[in-house]
Protein backbone atom coordinates (compact mmCIF):
# COMPACT_ATOMS: atom_id res chain seq x y z
CA UNK A 1 0.00 0.00 0.00
CA UNK A 2 0.98 3.61 -0.55
CA UNK A 3 1.22 5.54 2.71
CA UNK A 4 -0.02 9.08 2.29
CA UNK A 5 0.50 11.35 5.30
CA UNK A 6 -1.95 14.25 5.03
CA UNK A 7 -0.41 17.75 5.00
CA UNK A 8 0.10 19.24 8.46
CA UNK A 9 -2.62 21.85 9.09
CA UNK A 10 -1.61 25.48 9.60
CA UNK A 11 0.15 25.58 13.01
CA UNK A 12 -1.34 28.97 13.94
CA UNK A 13 -4.91 27.79 13.27
CA UNK A 14 -4.27 24.58 15.24
CA UNK A 15 -2.79 26.52 18.21
CA UNK A 16 -5.69 28.97 18.26
CA UNK A 17 -8.24 26.15 18.30
CA UNK A 18 -6.23 24.25 20.89
CA UNK A 19 -6.27 27.30 23.18
CA UNK A 20 -9.96 28.07 22.64
CA UNK A 21 -11.04 24.47 23.28
CA UNK A 22 -8.38 23.80 25.95
CA UNK A 23 -7.57 20.53 24.24
CA UNK A 24 -4.44 18.73 23.00
CA UNK A 25 -2.63 19.42 19.72
CA UNK A 26 -3.59 16.07 18.15
CA UNK A 27 -7.33 16.67 18.61
CA UNK A 28 -7.06 20.28 17.42
CA UNK A 29 -5.16 19.24 14.28
CA UNK A 30 -7.73 16.51 13.48
CA UNK A 31 -10.51 19.09 13.77
CA UNK A 32 -8.76 21.60 11.50
CA UNK A 33 -8.25 18.83 8.92
CA UNK A 34 -12.06 18.46 8.95
CA UNK A 35 -12.62 22.17 8.35
CA UNK A 36 -13.40 22.99 11.99
CA UNK A 37 -11.49 26.11 13.00
CA UNK A 38 -13.67 28.01 15.51
CA UNK A 39 -15.31 27.36 18.86
CA UNK A 40 -18.79 27.50 17.31
CA UNK A 41 -17.87 25.02 14.57
CA UNK A 42 -16.42 22.71 17.24
CA UNK A 43 -19.59 23.04 19.34
CA UNK A 44 -21.74 22.01 16.38
CA UNK A 45 -19.38 19.08 15.72
CA UNK A 46 -19.11 17.75 19.28
CA UNK A 47 -22.60 18.68 20.48
CA UNK A 48 -24.92 18.22 17.49
CA UNK A 49 -28.55 19.02 18.20
CA UNK A 50 -31.82 18.40 16.36
CA UNK A 51 -32.32 22.15 16.70
CA UNK A 52 -29.40 22.58 14.27
CA UNK A 53 -31.39 20.96 11.44
CA UNK A 54 -32.38 23.41 8.73
CA UNK A 55 -35.93 24.60 8.14
CA UNK A 56 -37.33 22.10 5.59
CA UNK A 57 -39.21 24.92 3.86
CA UNK A 58 -35.86 26.31 2.68
CA UNK A 59 -35.91 23.48 0.11
CA UNK A 60 -37.25 24.52 -3.28
CA UNK A 61 -40.85 23.28 -3.87
CA UNK A 62 -41.34 22.04 -0.28
CA UNK A 63 -44.36 24.32 0.12
CA UNK A 64 -45.89 22.89 -3.06
CA UNK A 65 -45.22 19.29 -1.94
CA UNK A 66 -46.82 19.80 1.47
CA UNK A 67 -49.81 21.65 0.03
CA UNK A 68 -50.50 18.83 -2.46
CA UNK A 69 -50.20 16.15 0.24
CA UNK A 70 -52.49 18.07 2.61
CA UNK A 71 -55.06 18.40 -0.19
CA UNK A 72 -54.83 14.67 -0.89
CA UNK A 73 -55.35 13.84 2.79
CA UNK A 74 -58.27 16.27 3.13
CA UNK A 75 -59.96 14.87 0.00
CA UNK A 76 -59.25 11.25 1.03
CA UNK A 77 -57.29 10.61 -2.16
CA UNK A 78 -55.27 7.41 -2.53
CA UNK A 79 -51.52 8.12 -2.25
CA UNK A 80 -48.82 5.74 -3.54
CA UNK A 81 -45.38 5.99 -1.93
CA UNK A 82 -42.85 4.74 -4.51
CA UNK A 83 -39.13 4.09 -3.99
CA UNK A 84 -36.06 2.32 -5.23
CA UNK A 85 -35.28 -1.26 -4.15
CA UNK A 86 -32.01 -0.52 -2.32
CA UNK A 87 -31.58 0.43 1.34
CA UNK A 88 -32.01 4.16 0.75
CA UNK A 89 -35.18 3.61 -1.27
CA UNK A 90 -36.84 1.02 0.98
CA UNK A 91 -36.08 2.94 4.19
CA UNK A 92 -37.41 6.13 2.58
CA UNK A 93 -40.63 4.41 1.52
CA UNK A 94 -40.99 2.88 5.00
CA UNK A 95 -40.45 6.27 6.66
CA UNK A 96 -42.82 8.36 4.54
CA UNK A 97 -45.56 5.72 4.29
CA UNK A 98 -45.57 4.92 8.02
CA UNK A 99 -45.76 8.64 8.86
CA UNK A 100 -48.55 9.32 6.35
CA UNK A 101 -50.51 6.35 7.71
CA UNK A 102 -50.81 8.30 10.96
CA UNK A 103 -52.69 10.95 8.96
CA UNK A 104 -54.61 8.89 6.37
CA UNK A 105 -55.76 5.33 5.79
CA UNK A 106 -55.39 5.71 2.00
CA UNK A 107 -51.64 5.04 1.77
CA UNK A 108 -50.05 2.29 -0.36
CA UNK A 109 -46.42 1.49 -1.18
CA UNK A 110 -44.64 0.30 -4.31
CA UNK A 111 -41.09 -0.96 -4.87
CA UNK A 112 -40.19 -1.83 -8.49
CA UNK A 113 -38.92 -5.31 -9.27
CA UNK A 114 -35.14 -5.12 -9.70
CA UNK A 115 -35.14 -7.51 -12.65
CA UNK A 116 -38.49 -6.92 -14.33
CA UNK A 117 -38.69 -3.10 -14.02
CA UNK A 118 -35.16 -1.98 -13.18
CA UNK A 119 -34.08 1.16 -11.36
CA UNK A 120 -36.33 4.16 -10.83
CA UNK A 121 -39.90 5.06 -11.65
CA UNK A 122 -41.50 2.44 -13.92
CA UNK A 123 -44.48 2.49 -16.25
CA UNK A 124 -45.65 -0.67 -14.49
CA UNK A 125 -45.65 1.20 -11.18
CA UNK A 126 -47.70 4.03 -12.67
CA UNK A 127 -50.17 1.50 -14.09
CA UNK A 128 -50.43 -0.04 -10.61
CA UNK A 129 -51.27 3.41 -9.19
CA UNK A 130 -53.89 3.93 -11.91
CA UNK A 131 -55.45 0.50 -11.37
CA UNK A 132 -55.75 1.21 -7.64
CA UNK A 133 -57.20 4.70 -7.97
CA UNK A 134 -54.13 6.59 -6.74
CA UNK A 135 -54.11 10.23 -7.79
CA UNK A 136 -50.78 11.13 -6.19
CA UNK A 137 -47.41 9.34 -6.29
CA UNK A 138 -44.57 10.37 -3.97
CA UNK A 139 -41.32 9.08 -5.51
CA UNK A 140 -38.34 8.68 -3.17
CA UNK A 141 -34.66 8.20 -4.08
CA UNK A 142 -35.49 8.32 -7.79
CA UNK A 143 -37.33 10.28 -10.46
CA UNK A 144 -35.12 13.31 -11.11
CA UNK A 145 -34.64 12.29 -14.76
CA UNK A 146 -37.98 10.50 -15.30
CA UNK A 147 -39.49 12.95 -17.81
CA UNK A 148 -41.36 10.35 -19.85
CA UNK A 149 -42.78 8.59 -16.80
CA UNK A 150 -44.10 11.81 -15.25
CA UNK A 151 -45.71 12.73 -18.58
CA UNK A 152 -47.28 9.25 -18.80
CA UNK A 153 -48.69 9.62 -15.27
CA UNK A 154 -50.05 13.10 -16.05
CA UNK A 155 -51.98 11.70 -19.00
CA UNK A 156 -53.65 9.32 -16.53
CA UNK A 157 -54.50 12.15 -14.14
CA UNK A 158 -51.84 11.18 -11.58
CA UNK A 159 -49.72 13.85 -9.90
CA UNK A 160 -46.10 13.30 -8.87
CA UNK A 161 -43.94 14.63 -6.05
CA UNK A 162 -40.25 13.81 -6.65
CA UNK A 163 -37.91 13.44 -3.64
CA UNK A 164 -34.46 12.70 -5.04
CA UNK A 165 -30.83 13.40 -4.18
CA UNK A 166 -29.20 12.54 -7.50
CA UNK A 167 -27.88 15.23 -9.82
CA UNK A 168 -30.57 16.52 -12.22
CA UNK A 169 -30.20 16.66 -15.98
CA UNK A 170 -30.58 19.80 -18.09
CA UNK A 171 -34.31 19.99 -17.35
CA UNK A 172 -36.59 18.84 -14.53
CA UNK A 173 -39.60 16.52 -14.77
CA UNK A 174 -42.99 18.25 -14.92
CA UNK A 175 -44.04 17.20 -11.43
CA UNK A 176 -46.14 19.09 -8.86
CA UNK A 177 -42.98 19.43 -6.77
CA UNK A 178 -39.36 18.40 -7.24
CA UNK A 179 -37.47 18.17 -3.95
CA UNK A 180 -33.76 17.85 -4.70
CA UNK A 181 -31.11 20.02 -2.98
CA UNK A 182 -28.86 19.48 -6.02
CA UNK A 183 -31.21 21.54 -8.19
CA UNK A 184 -29.31 24.59 -9.40
CA UNK A 185 -32.19 26.84 -8.36
CA UNK A 186 -32.44 25.34 -4.86
CA UNK A 187 -30.84 27.37 -2.07
CA UNK A 188 -31.20 24.72 0.63
CA UNK A 189 -28.05 25.01 2.83
CA UNK A 190 -27.07 21.31 2.64
CA UNK A 191 -27.07 19.25 -0.56
CA UNK A 192 -25.64 15.89 0.59
CA UNK A 193 -28.80 14.34 2.04
CA UNK A 194 -29.65 10.80 0.94
CA UNK A 195 -33.10 9.88 -0.41
CA UNK A 196 -34.38 8.85 3.01
CA UNK A 197 -32.98 12.11 4.41
CA UNK A 198 -35.10 14.08 1.93
CA UNK A 199 -38.07 11.91 2.93
CA UNK A 200 -37.44 12.96 6.53
CA UNK A 201 -37.32 16.64 5.52
CA UNK A 202 -40.71 16.12 3.85
CA UNK A 203 -42.35 14.69 6.98
CA UNK A 204 -40.58 17.37 9.05
CA UNK A 205 -42.30 19.99 6.88
CA UNK A 206 -45.70 18.24 7.07
CA UNK A 207 -45.22 17.92 10.83
CA UNK A 208 -44.38 21.62 11.20
CA UNK A 209 -47.68 22.31 9.42
CA UNK A 210 -49.40 20.34 12.19
CA UNK A 211 -47.51 21.84 15.15
CA UNK A 212 -45.19 18.82 15.48
CA UNK A 213 -41.57 19.45 16.43
CA UNK A 214 -38.56 17.52 15.13
CA UNK A 215 -38.44 15.89 18.57
CA UNK A 216 -41.87 14.37 17.82
CA UNK A 217 -40.37 12.63 14.76
CA UNK A 218 -37.30 10.99 16.33
CA UNK A 219 -38.88 7.52 16.09
CA UNK A 220 -38.21 7.66 12.32
CA UNK A 221 -34.50 8.41 12.68
CA UNK A 222 -33.44 4.75 12.93
CA UNK A 223 -34.46 4.49 9.26
CA UNK A 224 -32.60 7.67 8.31
CA UNK A 225 -29.39 6.55 10.06
CA UNK A 226 -29.56 3.19 8.27
CA UNK A 227 -29.91 4.90 4.88
CA UNK A 228 -27.08 7.36 5.58
CA UNK A 229 -24.78 4.49 6.54
CA UNK A 230 -25.72 2.35 3.54
CA UNK A 231 -25.64 5.11 0.90
CA UNK A 232 -22.14 6.27 1.95
CA UNK A 233 -23.03 9.97 1.83
CA UNK A 234 -20.74 12.52 3.55
CA UNK A 235 -20.91 12.33 7.34
CA UNK A 236 -21.14 16.09 7.68
CA UNK A 237 -23.78 18.71 8.44
CA UNK A 238 -27.34 17.41 8.66
CA UNK A 239 -26.28 13.84 7.81
CA UNK A 240 -24.09 13.71 10.91
CA UNK A 241 -26.88 15.07 13.13
CA UNK A 242 -29.46 12.65 11.71
CA UNK A 243 -27.04 9.70 11.93
CA UNK A 244 -26.08 10.48 15.53
CA UNK A 245 -29.66 10.70 16.80
CA UNK A 246 -30.70 7.80 14.58
CA UNK A 247 -28.03 5.62 16.19
CA UNK A 248 -29.40 6.60 19.60
CA UNK A 249 -32.82 5.33 18.48
CA UNK A 250 -31.29 2.09 17.14
CA UNK A 251 -29.55 1.52 20.48
CA UNK A 252 -32.47 2.49 22.73
CA UNK A 253 -35.84 1.99 21.06
CA UNK A 254 -35.60 0.78 17.43
CA UNK A 255 -38.67 -0.13 15.41
CA UNK A 256 -39.52 -3.86 15.65
CA UNK A 257 -38.10 -4.58 12.17
CA UNK A 258 -34.65 -3.24 13.02
CA UNK A 259 -34.81 -4.77 16.50
CA UNK A 260 -35.45 -8.15 14.87
CA UNK A 261 -32.46 -7.69 12.52
CA UNK A 262 -30.02 -6.86 15.34
CA UNK A 263 -31.43 -9.35 17.85
CA UNK A 264 -28.47 -11.73 17.51
CA UNK A 265 -25.77 -9.06 17.82
CA UNK A 266 -23.72 -9.45 21.00
CA UNK A 267 -22.52 -5.83 21.20
CA UNK A 268 -24.29 -3.61 23.71
CA UNK A 269 -23.96 -0.43 21.64
CA UNK A 270 -24.00 -0.47 17.85
CA UNK A 271 -22.03 2.12 15.88
CA UNK A 272 -22.35 3.23 12.27
CA UNK A 273 -20.01 0.45 11.10
CA UNK A 274 -22.36 -2.14 12.61
CA UNK A 275 -25.24 -0.59 10.69
CA UNK A 276 -23.20 -0.74 7.47
CA UNK A 277 -22.21 -4.40 7.91
CA UNK A 278 -25.14 -5.90 9.86
CA UNK A 279 -28.38 -4.01 9.17
CA UNK A 280 -27.88 -2.62 5.63
CA UNK A 281 -26.82 -5.85 3.84
CA UNK A 282 -29.86 -7.68 5.17
CA UNK A 283 -32.26 -4.97 4.00
CA UNK A 284 -30.47 -4.93 0.64
CA UNK A 285 -30.63 -8.73 0.35
CA UNK A 286 -34.41 -8.61 0.00
CA UNK A 287 -34.19 -6.51 -3.18
CA UNK A 288 -31.18 -8.42 -4.52
CA UNK A 289 -32.50 -11.95 -4.06
CA UNK A 290 -36.29 -11.66 -3.80
CA UNK A 291 -38.08 -8.29 -3.81
CA UNK A 292 -37.67 -4.95 -2.06
CA UNK A 293 -41.27 -5.22 -0.79
CA UNK A 294 -40.02 -7.68 1.81
CA UNK A 295 -37.76 -4.99 3.28
CA UNK A 296 -40.64 -2.50 3.46
CA UNK A 297 -42.87 -5.13 5.12
CA UNK A 298 -40.19 -5.69 7.75
CA UNK A 299 -39.48 -2.01 8.40
CA UNK A 300 -43.15 -1.02 8.69
CA UNK A 301 -44.23 -3.96 10.87
CA UNK A 302 -44.99 -2.96 14.45
CA UNK A 303 -45.65 -6.40 15.89
CA UNK A 304 -42.31 -7.77 17.08
CA UNK A 305 -43.28 -11.42 16.64
CA UNK A 306 -44.30 -10.83 13.03
CA UNK A 307 -41.20 -8.69 12.45
CA UNK A 308 -39.03 -11.55 13.68
CA UNK A 309 -40.67 -13.85 11.11
CA UNK A 310 -39.96 -11.33 8.34
CA UNK A 311 -36.38 -10.92 9.62
CA UNK A 312 -35.91 -14.70 9.57
CA UNK A 313 -36.94 -14.78 5.90
CA UNK A 314 -34.60 -11.91 5.08
CA UNK A 315 -31.79 -13.69 6.92
CA UNK A 316 -32.24 -16.58 4.47
CA UNK A 317 -32.08 -14.15 1.53
CA UNK A 318 -28.88 -12.72 2.99
CA UNK A 319 -27.38 -16.20 3.40
CA UNK A 320 -28.26 -16.93 -0.24
CA UNK A 321 -26.70 -13.60 -1.25
CA UNK A 322 -23.48 -14.45 0.60
CA UNK A 323 -23.27 -17.87 -1.04
CA UNK A 324 -23.89 -16.44 -4.52
CA UNK A 325 -21.38 -13.66 -3.96
CA UNK A 326 -18.74 -16.15 -2.78
CA UNK A 327 -19.33 -18.59 -5.65
CA UNK A 328 -19.42 -15.94 -8.40
CA UNK A 329 -16.29 -14.24 -7.05
CA UNK A 330 -14.50 -17.59 -7.17
CA UNK A 331 -15.65 -18.20 -10.76
CA UNK A 332 -14.62 -14.69 -11.82
CA UNK A 333 -11.13 -15.09 -10.34
CA UNK A 334 -10.75 -18.38 -12.22
CA UNK A 335 -11.85 -16.64 -15.43
CA UNK A 336 -9.17 -13.97 -14.98
CA UNK A 337 -6.55 -16.71 -14.52
CA UNK A 338 -7.81 -18.76 -17.47
CA UNK A 339 -7.76 -15.71 -19.76
CA UNK A 340 -4.27 -14.78 -18.54
CA UNK A 341 -5.53 -11.31 -17.51
CA UNK A 342 -3.77 -10.88 -14.17
CA UNK A 343 -1.60 -8.00 -15.43
CA UNK A 344 -4.25 -5.92 -17.20
CA UNK A 345 -5.24 -2.41 -16.16
CA UNK A 346 -8.90 -3.46 -15.84
CA UNK A 347 -11.01 -6.43 -14.86
CA UNK A 348 -13.92 -7.17 -17.22
CA UNK A 349 -15.58 -10.58 -16.76
CA UNK A 350 -18.81 -12.18 -17.97
CA UNK A 351 -20.96 -15.23 -17.34
CA UNK A 352 -24.52 -15.49 -18.57
CA UNK A 353 -25.63 -17.33 -15.42
CA UNK A 354 -24.31 -14.92 -12.78
CA UNK A 355 -27.04 -13.44 -10.59
CA UNK A 356 -27.67 -9.81 -11.49
CA UNK A 357 -28.42 -8.92 -7.87
CA UNK A 358 -24.88 -9.54 -6.62
CA UNK A 359 -22.61 -8.52 -9.50
CA UNK A 360 -21.90 -5.13 -7.87
CA UNK A 361 -20.75 -6.86 -4.68
CA UNK A 362 -18.63 -9.25 -6.74
CA UNK A 363 -16.97 -6.30 -8.53
CA UNK A 364 -15.97 -4.88 -5.13
CA UNK A 365 -14.65 -8.29 -4.04
CA UNK A 366 -12.52 -8.63 -7.17
CA UNK A 367 -10.86 -5.29 -6.45
CA UNK A 368 -9.59 -6.80 -3.18
CA UNK A 369 -7.51 -9.21 -5.29
CA UNK A 370 -6.86 -7.14 -8.43
CA UNK A 371 -6.80 -3.46 -7.50
CA UNK A 372 -8.13 -1.82 -10.66
CA UNK A 373 -11.42 -0.62 -12.24
CA UNK A 374 -13.70 -3.63 -12.44
CA UNK A 375 -16.81 -4.56 -14.44
CA UNK A 376 -18.86 -7.73 -13.91
CA UNK A 377 -21.29 -8.63 -16.71
CA UNK A 378 -24.19 -11.07 -16.82
CA UNK A 379 -27.01 -11.86 -19.25
CA UNK A 380 -30.10 -9.66 -18.95
CA UNK A 381 -32.73 -10.56 -21.53
CA UNK A 382 -31.11 -10.27 -24.95
CA UNK A 383 -28.40 -7.90 -23.66
CA UNK A 384 -25.46 -7.97 -21.28
CA UNK A 385 -25.71 -5.91 -18.07
CA UNK A 386 -22.84 -4.94 -15.78
CA UNK A 387 -21.99 -3.28 -12.51
CA UNK A 388 -18.79 -1.24 -12.36
CA UNK A 389 -16.66 -0.38 -9.34
CA UNK A 390 -13.57 1.78 -9.28
CA UNK A 391 -10.49 2.42 -7.17
CA UNK A 392 -9.72 5.55 -5.20
CA UNK A 393 -9.41 8.75 -7.28
CA UNK A 394 -10.20 7.12 -10.64
CA UNK A 395 -13.44 8.20 -12.33
CA UNK A 396 -14.99 5.09 -13.86
CA UNK A 397 -17.98 7.08 -15.15
CA UNK A 398 -15.69 9.20 -17.34
CA UNK A 399 -13.98 6.04 -18.61
CA UNK A 400 -17.35 4.55 -19.57
CA UNK A 401 -18.32 7.79 -21.29
CA UNK A 402 -15.20 7.47 -23.44
CA UNK A 403 -16.49 4.03 -24.53
CA UNK A 404 -20.11 5.10 -24.97
CA UNK A 405 -20.20 4.09 -28.65
CA UNK A 406 -20.17 0.43 -27.55
CA UNK A 407 -22.88 0.81 -24.87
CA UNK A 408 -26.67 0.84 -25.07
CA UNK A 409 -26.97 2.87 -21.88
CA UNK A 410 -25.01 3.63 -18.73
CA UNK A 411 -25.28 5.72 -15.59
CA UNK A 412 -23.63 6.23 -12.24
CA UNK A 413 -20.88 8.29 -10.69
CA UNK A 414 -17.14 8.34 -10.06
CA UNK A 415 -16.85 5.06 -8.16
CA UNK A 416 -19.86 2.98 -9.22
CA UNK A 417 -21.91 2.62 -12.38
CA UNK A 418 -24.25 0.34 -14.26
CA UNK A 419 -24.55 -0.31 -17.99
CA UNK A 420 -26.01 -2.50 -20.71
CA UNK A 421 -24.70 -3.44 -24.16
CA UNK A 422 -25.49 -5.79 -27.01
CA UNK A 423 -23.80 -9.19 -26.78
CA UNK A 424 -21.86 -8.69 -30.00
CA UNK A 425 -20.35 -5.48 -28.62
CA UNK A 426 -18.90 -7.07 -25.48
CA UNK A 427 -15.37 -7.87 -26.71
CA UNK A 428 -14.99 -4.54 -28.52
CA UNK A 429 -16.08 -2.72 -25.38
CA UNK A 430 -13.77 -4.78 -23.19
CA UNK A 431 -10.72 -3.78 -25.24
CA UNK A 432 -11.83 -0.15 -25.54
CA UNK A 433 -12.30 0.12 -21.76
CA UNK A 434 -8.87 -1.42 -21.16
CA UNK A 435 -7.30 1.07 -23.58
CA UNK A 436 -9.01 4.10 -21.98
CA UNK A 437 -7.96 3.10 -18.46
CA UNK A 438 -4.41 2.24 -19.54
CA UNK A 439 -4.03 5.68 -21.15
CA UNK A 440 -5.74 7.80 -18.49
CA UNK A 441 -5.05 6.16 -15.13
CA UNK A 442 -1.88 7.45 -13.40
CA UNK A 443 0.52 4.70 -12.32
CA UNK A 444 0.28 5.50 -8.60
CA UNK A 445 -3.48 4.85 -8.58
CA UNK A 446 -2.78 1.18 -9.31
CA UNK A 447 -1.63 0.72 -5.71
CA UNK A 448 -4.08 0.97 -2.78
CA UNK A 449 -3.52 3.94 -0.48
CA UNK A 450 -3.72 4.28 3.28
CA UNK A 451 -4.43 7.92 4.13
CA UNK A 452 -2.82 8.92 7.43
CA UNK A 453 -4.05 11.85 9.55
CA UNK A 454 -1.05 12.25 11.84
CA UNK A 455 2.17 10.71 13.12
CA UNK A 456 2.09 10.13 16.89
CA UNK A 457 3.93 8.19 19.59
CA UNK A 458 2.27 5.45 21.64
CA UNK A 459 2.76 7.58 24.75
CA UNK A 460 0.23 10.04 23.29
CA UNK A 461 -2.51 7.39 23.21
CA UNK A 462 -4.14 8.36 26.50
CA UNK A 463 -7.60 7.62 27.93
CA UNK A 464 -8.46 11.29 27.32
CA UNK A 465 -7.50 11.08 23.62
CA UNK A 466 -9.58 7.90 23.25
CA UNK A 467 -12.59 9.63 24.87
CA UNK A 468 -12.21 12.61 22.53
CA UNK A 469 -11.89 10.39 19.45
CA UNK A 470 -15.15 8.66 20.37
CA UNK A 471 -16.82 12.08 20.21
CA UNK A 472 -15.78 12.33 16.54
CA UNK A 473 -18.35 9.59 15.81
CA UNK A 474 -20.36 8.82 13.78
CA UNK A 475 -17.66 8.28 11.17
CA UNK A 476 -18.12 8.30 7.42
CA UNK A 477 -16.95 10.09 4.25
CA UNK A 478 -15.32 13.47 5.06
CA UNK A 479 -15.18 12.42 8.71
CA UNK A 480 -13.39 9.08 8.50
CA UNK A 481 -12.01 7.28 11.54
CA UNK A 482 -8.63 8.96 12.21
CA UNK A 483 -5.64 6.93 11.02
CA UNK A 484 -2.33 7.37 12.85
CA UNK A 485 1.23 6.34 12.08
CA UNK A 486 3.87 5.35 14.62
CA UNK A 487 7.44 4.58 13.58
CA UNK A 488 10.04 2.25 15.00
CA UNK A 489 7.86 -0.11 17.02
CA UNK A 490 8.61 -3.73 17.89
CA UNK A 491 6.52 -6.73 18.82
CA UNK A 492 6.74 -8.07 22.37
CA UNK A 493 7.27 -11.57 20.98
CA UNK A 494 3.70 -12.80 20.88
CA UNK A 495 2.83 -12.02 17.25
CA UNK A 496 0.93 -14.77 15.43
CA UNK A 497 -1.43 -15.34 12.55
CA UNK A 498 -5.15 -16.01 12.96
CA UNK A 499 -7.94 -17.39 10.81
CA UNK A 500 -8.49 -20.60 8.89
CA UNK A 501 -5.93 -19.61 6.26
CA UNK A 502 -3.67 -17.59 8.59
CA UNK A 503 -4.86 -14.46 6.80
CA UNK A 504 -5.00 -12.19 9.86
CA UNK A 505 -2.24 -10.90 12.15
CA UNK A 506 -2.30 -10.53 15.93
CA UNK A 507 0.58 -8.58 17.48
CA UNK A 508 1.53 -6.74 20.69
CA UNK A 509 3.35 -3.60 19.66
CA UNK A 510 5.53 -1.43 21.88
CA UNK A 511 7.59 1.71 21.34
CA UNK A 512 10.68 2.42 23.45
CA UNK A 513 9.80 1.44 27.03
CA UNK A 514 6.04 1.58 26.63
CA UNK A 515 3.97 -1.48 27.49
CA UNK A 516 2.63 -3.56 24.62
CA UNK A 517 -0.63 -2.55 22.94
CA UNK A 518 -2.69 -5.29 21.35
CA UNK A 519 -3.02 -4.95 17.58
CA UNK A 520 -5.13 -6.79 15.02
CA UNK A 521 -4.47 -6.63 11.28
CA UNK A 522 -7.20 -8.15 9.13
CA UNK A 523 -5.71 -9.54 5.93
CA UNK A 524 -2.16 -8.83 7.14
CA UNK A 525 -1.18 -12.38 8.13
CA UNK A 526 1.32 -12.53 5.26
CA UNK A 527 3.35 -9.77 6.97
CA UNK A 528 4.13 -11.82 10.08
CA UNK A 529 7.82 -12.06 9.14
CA UNK A 530 8.14 -8.26 9.30
CA UNK A 531 7.41 -8.19 13.03
CA UNK A 532 9.22 -11.27 14.38
CA UNK A 533 12.65 -11.38 16.09
CA UNK A 534 12.38 -7.84 17.46
CA UNK A 535 12.69 -6.27 14.00
CA UNK A 536 11.53 -2.61 14.11
CA UNK A 537 8.58 -1.69 11.92
CA UNK A 538 6.19 1.20 11.26
CA UNK A 539 2.44 0.89 11.75
CA UNK A 540 -0.58 2.70 10.28
CA UNK A 541 -3.63 2.14 12.47
CA UNK A 542 -6.90 3.28 13.98
CA UNK A 543 -7.34 3.31 17.76
CA UNK A 544 -10.07 0.89 18.78
CA UNK A 545 -11.59 -0.51 21.93
CA UNK A 546 -11.86 -4.27 22.11
CA UNK A 547 -14.77 -5.63 24.15
CA UNK A 548 -14.41 -9.20 25.37
CA UNK A 549 -16.31 -10.88 28.22
CA UNK A 550 -17.31 -7.50 29.62
CA UNK A 551 -13.75 -6.15 29.65
CA UNK A 552 -12.81 -3.21 27.39
CA UNK A 553 -9.17 -2.72 26.35
CA UNK A 554 -7.39 -0.40 23.93
CA UNK A 555 -6.49 -2.06 20.64
CA UNK A 556 -4.83 -0.92 17.43
CA UNK A 557 -6.70 -1.85 14.26
CA UNK A 558 -3.84 -2.09 11.78
CA UNK A 559 -4.35 -0.67 8.30
CA UNK A 560 -0.83 -1.66 7.21
CA UNK A 561 2.70 -2.15 8.47
CA UNK A 562 6.10 -1.88 6.86
CA UNK A 563 9.72 -2.57 7.72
Amino acid sequence: MRWNLKPTPDPGTVKNLQDVLKTDAITAALLVQRGIETYEQARLFFRPSLDDLHDPYLMKDMDKAVARIETAIANEENILVFGDYDVDGTTAVSLVSSYLKTLSSNIATYIPDRYDEGYGISFKGIDYADDNGCSLIIALDCGIKSMDHIHYAKEKGIDFIICDHHRPGDSLPDAVAVLDPKREDCDYPYDELCGCGIGFKLIQAIGANRNQTTQDLTEYLDLVATAIAADIVPMTGENRILAKFGLEVINSNPRPGIKALIGQVKKQTLDITDVVFIVAPRINAAGRIKHGNHAVELLTEFNLEQAEKFASEIEKYNADRKELDKQITKEALLQIEANNERDRFTTVVFNENWHKGVIGIVASRLIETYYRPTLVFTQSGDKYAASARSVKDFDVYNALQACAEHLEQFGGHMYAAGMTLKAEKYLDFKEAFEKVVRETMPEHLRTPEVSIDAEIDFAEITPKLIRLLKQFEPFGPQNMTPVFMTKGVTDTGFAKTLGADNEHLRAYAKQDDSGGIGAIGFGLGKKLDLVTNQKPFDVAYCIDENEWNGTVTTQLRLKDLRA
